[in-house]
């Protein structure tokens, strides 16, 4: 994923140069690719009422993708992620992609303010590129009151489940890390997880102030299909017990970091919040 953003870095860069010269050089047209078109809502959305979100990603060749990869592991098909600029609300989608390119999908957003809109999507094609990100910003209307991120805690309760790190982690840029968890329910028993966009806990991971975004996967011991690559370096997320979850942790430079945690049981969808510090 990285490589290939350079690339794309040092495409648009090579592009860019030019001016004047007596010396005749053909034009250089600007480096093609994917982006996000026709997108809705053009106009600001509205807290806790449903607003549609629909676009179309365009590719490299101007027509529109799609085709995408299937299957039953979570690197399929498109990831939409809504993020508040201050970190403090966040909703994860899996929406379904109309045999045209057109990608839909009807939000209530929890809180006013600006979002960002991480696009993940795994296109089918063969080669390096597993899948890339796009970014589009969000507005939603009303008062935005930013709130200021909690230290790092060991525990967080979700809607009476309680998750729990069993070690502060000492965690590196660019190197793969695990943190063990243990979530129990209400009652203080093991949760016991079920599948949830094609893996039994997501890991989405934003950095304060710059939104860089990472996410990584957990999935039964053994699953294929799980493992989140940056550059040559490999983490695969797994749980072999309930209520254990052992959570890959991968991110591309230090500072501080929002690692949202989801799973679902019993029918509920649970996101807990952790704040975690990252060096060089």
């Amino acid at each position: 994923m990285r490589k290939s953003l350079i690339a794309v870095a040092a495409m648009l860069l090579l592009a860019g140069c030019g001016g004047s010269s007596s010396t005749s050089f053909p034009t250089v047209g600007a480096a093609r690719t994917y982006e996000i078109v026709n997108f809705e809502p053009s106009a600001p959305a509205r807290a806790g009422k449903p607003t549609k979100v629909s676009f179309v990603i365009r590719q490299p060749s101007g027509k529109p993708l799609t085709s995408f990869k299937r299957g039953p592991g979570p690197h399929t098909g498109v990831h939409l992620i809504y993020v508040r600029r201050d970190l403090a609300a966040l909703v994860h989608r899996h929406p379904p992609i109309a045999a045209d390119g057109t990608i839909s999908d009807t939000i209530t957003f929890p809180q006013p303010g600006p979002y960002r809109l991480v696009v993940d999507a795994y296109p089918d094609t063969t080669g390096p590129q597993r899948n890339f990100q796009l970014f589009h910003p969000i507005q939603v209307a009303g008062e935005y009151k930013p709130v200021t991120l909690p230290p790092t805690q060991k525990s967080v309760v979700v809607d009476g489940y309680r998750f729990t790190m069993k070690k502060v982690p000492s965690l590196h840029a660019i190197q793969a890390g695990l943190i063990d968890f243990d979530v129990t329910d209400p009652k203080g028993k093991p949760a016991r997880f079920t599948p949830y966009y094609g893996a039994l806990a997501h890991a989405i991971f934003f950095r304060k102030g710059t939104l860089d975004y990472f996410h990584t996967h957990v999935c039964s011991a053994g699953a294929a299909g799980c493992t989140s690559t940056l550059g040559a370096t490999r983490v695969t997320g797994s749980s072999a017990a309930p209520g254990r979850l052992s959570v890959g942790v991968l991110v591309p430079v230090d500072g501080t970091w929002r690692l949202f945690l989801q799973t679902r049981v019993g029918g509920h969808i649970l996101t807990a919040p952790f704040t975690l510090t990252v060096r060089p």
